[in-house]
């Protein structure tokens, strides 16, 4: 299952030889969503490269708005009696956002490409046109 994410690069490191034939780089985009209520929330998602398309990075900077095709892999660890869950998101394309459909790039805010599943908020119905009453 590929996923997409548009965000802005905010780092990016050197590629590490994990084993003679083996190697990966990181990279970070910011995302950012704003809510119907108008709350802005950033998030900062790490991103690999692996092997071969460890430079595909190099040819953008930092701050540039960013269009990312990625899979989800996880690997479960064991040692010594204990469990670990690895997740790592496995960027398999990266190019300027809005770069695909020949527009050019864009200085809007970036939104998550998926949609989040609903969460069950107890029975709570929020009246949107009641004051907010809350202590913080």
């Amino acid at each position: 299952m590929s996923l997409e994410v548009t965000g802005r690069l905010h780092a990016k490191f050197p590629t590490q030889q994990i084993k003679d034939n083996f190697s990966k780089r990181e990279f970070v985009l910011e995302l950012t969503d704003e809510s119907p209520t108008g709350m802005v929330f950033t998030n900062y998602a790490s991103f690999q490269l692996v092997n071969a398309s460890c430079g595909v990075v190099d040819q953008f900077q930092e701050g540039e708005m960013l269009k990312v095709t990625f899979n989800i892999r996880g690997n479960k660890w064991e040692r010594d009696g204990q469990v670990k869950y690895i997740t790592n998101l496995n960027a398999w394309r990266v190019e300027r956002a809005g770069a695909a459909q020949g527009m050019p790039q864009q200085q809007a805010q970036p939104q998550q490409q998926y949609n989040q599943p609903q969460q069950n908020m107890g029975g709570f119905q929020p009246n949107p046109g009641a004051a907010d009453d809350l202590p913080f």
